[in-house]
């Protein structure tokens, strides 16, 4: 059977859990939301050279460290700096709809048929706008991308691990998730910034039946995971990729698995990960060595996902044909990847259920048997 093209790709019904709005804006948009706001701190306007400037950050941002000798997790908190320039169009209602409404176009036109974009609101009010307004304008935005499309488009409410408002975005996301929030995230640099310094927000969102990922295990080691997973519960993992450093290979190639990898196994724990973006900020080297492969063939809870569209120039058709690419997967791992992610969404079971046997299955069955696919 002939590999799946990226075109082919396209046309599969796909899942994405980790996704960030400002990570994944049109560089036209930005040029244009920079006029409107008068923000005038961009790189440059030319939309072909910032898009460039924005995936060039990205991009060189390994072999930079390399020859510097500098650690990944300064590679992250470099990679995070990017964002300084989407977050600050972003503060109308106006501005934040038409972007969530662009990023579920955008989604949907590349075959996704649910979608979990998470987004931090208190980096959203430097001009006054209340928390609640930044959710609401966000929601309206990816309802309005999303109509007349097969995607399904839901909010993660993310709090900033450095800041100390977490608890009330937690409270913000539970307000809010009758309307289109599913759930809580924590992000930003994890070094100094540990889980635990935000259980109060976690326990909260517990009390509330709510779900919660953690970014774990990114630019930061083991302690990370385990913490996000044995002290604060995480439901999943944003990245996970050191859960790695807790698997050994012997010369024979036999593999032996740590106590922290084996609860992670053994529990399901989803691990949202995000290859490309990984190398761009250092946690991976490169894509033919990141645990993505040996995570998969120990199946783990593995998902694949784009993390920032605009800074890693990838989309999720693009991140799997890179890994059929690279590790030789045909059609049956996309579809186990993508039943992993739906199986993990923060969607109630009878929804999740409903995807999985009326679009997703029906669809990579037509794919899969296509002469094209042959």
């Amino acid at each position: 059977m002939a590999s799946p093209t990226l075109d082919q790709i396209r046309l599969a019904p796909k899942v994405l859990l980790h996704d960030h709005l400002d990570g994944g804006l049109r560089p036209s948009t930005v040029v244009e939301l920079a006029d409107e706001c008068g923000y005038t701190a961009l790189p440059t306007t030319d939309v072909t050279k910032l898009g460039g400037w924005f995936r060039g950050g990205a991009h060189d941002l390994p072999d930079r460290l390399r020859r510097s000798g500098r650690s990944p997790g300064g590679s992250l908190v470099r990679y995070l700096e990017t964002f300084s320039h989407t977050v600050a169009v972003m503060q109308t209602p106006e501005a934040l709809a038409r972007v969530a409404r662009e990023c579920a176009e955008d989604l949907a036109a590349d075959g996704i048929v649910y979608a979990e974009i998470r987004f931090a609101p208190e980096l959203h009010t430097e001009n006054g706008l209340s928390l609640d307004a930044t959710v609401e304008a966000v929601l309206d935005g990816l309802r309005a991308g999303s109509q007349g499309t097969g995607l399904h488009a839901r909010v993660l409410c993310t709090a900033m691990r450095h800041q100390a408002r977490s608890l009330e975005i937690a409270e913000l996301a539970v307000r809010w998730r009758d309307q289109g929030v599913v759930g809580f995230d924590i992000a930003g640099a994890e070094a100094g910034n540990p889980p635990t310094r935000h259980l109060d927000a976690f326990q909260y969102i517990q009390r509330a039946n709510g779900h919660f990922t953690i970014h774990a295990g990114e630019a930061f080691g083991l302690p990370s995971i385990w913490e996000a997973v044995q002290w604060c519960n995480a439901d999943r993992l944003g990245h996970g990729v050191r859960i790695v450093d807790d698997i050994s290979v012997d010369l024979e190639g036999q593999v032996s698995l740590g106590l922290l990898a084996n609860y992670v196994r053994d529990t399901r724990v989803p691990l949202e990960m995000c290859p490309s973006s990984n190398v761009h900020t250092g946690a991976a080297r490169s894509i033919e060595t990141h645990p993505i492969g040996v995570l998969r063939d120990l199946r783990f809870r593995v998902t694949v996902n784009t993390d920032n569209r605009l800074m890693s120039d990838v989309t999720l058709s693009s991140e799997f044909a890179t890994l059929v690419e690279t590790f030789g997967y045909g059609w049956p791992d996309i579809r186990w990847f993508t039943l992993n992610a739906m199986k993990s969404a923060f969607l109630p079971f009878d929804q999740r259920l409903d995807l999985i046997d009326n679009v997703i299955k029906p669809g990579f069955d037509a794919l899969a048997g296509s002469p094209s696919s042959a």
